[in-house]
């Protein structure tokens, strides 16, 4: 039986920290479990979240146009590549540390990667994804009028624009990520969910959306044809009943348990749900495929089986 498996690791924001420094902290403890995996001789791709990355970006972005008249908005598209490649630099500069660390020459690349998404998705329709900051009613109906951003009351907090977070269709650069992987190397790929594009004949035009990077490592994983996804969260395995007196915790479940208890509705939205979700996708994509979730930490022993919630199909 073959041990080694070709894995897609979906890291949280929890493995990045909120902060440069935070990050460049997290980075370091976070390719220790990683090249544990590559250790054991699997073949690792690293997928991650941008949420507060482009945040900062966007926010500094916005804070410039609206302080310099006649300056254009930075589109998004534009700060979520910003974000992968820093991310991605701070995490392959952790990784090959860690590997030289531990007398092993395996090169690690970051892959500037744009994800294509449909025009016609219905998200485009209703944008309700919060990002960068809070604005006042004025800055709001400025930036509606100047750049046609919608925003909207966040909680009594302020206004914030929202923008779309549609399905991703297909990996643009798989072609390459896959040759990368096929030589033996560590690809950093699809960070932030992927740089949303919509294809317009030959043309690759940038969409202003996030992309939920748990479905994005989810179609990385499928056009890798990987062997595991791993979804990491906050907590070791995923619950029912989370926080209730009957709470209980998923060990080993099939695709059909998993689609009940998201119907029952077990999994919080723009939490857990789209994680169970994205694990859902990927088992049920073909026989032999298994999703796990659980925490960075707990990531090796998952693999074997000993913990984490496993789903296969």
């Amino acid at each position: 039986m073959n041990t080694k498996k070709r894995i897609v690791i979906a890291l949280g924001g929890n493995a990045l920290g909120n902060t440069l420094s935070e990050q460049m902290a997290a980075v370091k403890i976070t390719a220790q479990s990683i090249v544990d995996l590559i250790e054991e001789g699997h073949q690792v791709v690293i997928s991650h979240g941008n949420g507060p990355q482009v945040g900062m970006i966007n926010n500094a972005m916005t804070d410039y146009s609206l302080n310099n008249p006649g300056q254009p908005m930075m589109p998004l598209s534009v700060c979520v590549a910003m974000s992968q490649a820093y991310i991605g630099y701070d995490l392959q500069n952790a990784l090959r540390e860690e590997l030289k660390n531990r007398n092993k020459d395996i090169p690690v690349v970051t892959m500037i990667t744009q994800v294509r998404v449909e025009e016609t998705d219905p998200a485009f329709d209703h944008p309700t994804k919060p990002i960068g900051q809070f604005l006042t009613q004025e800055q709001a109906e400025e930036m509606e009028k100047k750049y046609g951003y919608p925003t909207k009351e966040d909680a009594g907090r302020g206004y914030r624009r929202v923008v779309a977070s549609p399905k991703p269709v297909e990996i643009v650069e798989i072609g390459a990520i896959r040759a990368l992987v096929d030589a033996g190397q560590v690809v950093i790929a699809g960070g932030g969910g992927g740089i949303p594009v919509a294809l317009q004949g030959n043309h690759l035009k940038g969409k202003s959306a996030v992309i939920d990077k748990d479905f994005a490592s989810c179609v990385l994983a499928q056009e890798l044809d990987a062997d595991f996804l791993i979804i990491l969260t906050a907590v070791e395995k995923v619950a029912i009943n989370f926080g209730k007196p009957e709470e209980k915790w998923l060990s080993n479940i099939n695709v059909e348990e998993a689609k009940k208890y998201m119907e029952e509705g077990h999994f919080a939205p723009g939490s857990m749900l789209p994680k169970v979700q994205a694990a859902v996708d990927f088992a049920s994509s073909k026989e032999g495929r298994r999703a796990l979730i659980t925490l960075l930490e707990k990531a090796k022993d998952g693999i074997a089986g000993k913990t984490g919630t496993i789903i296969t199909k």
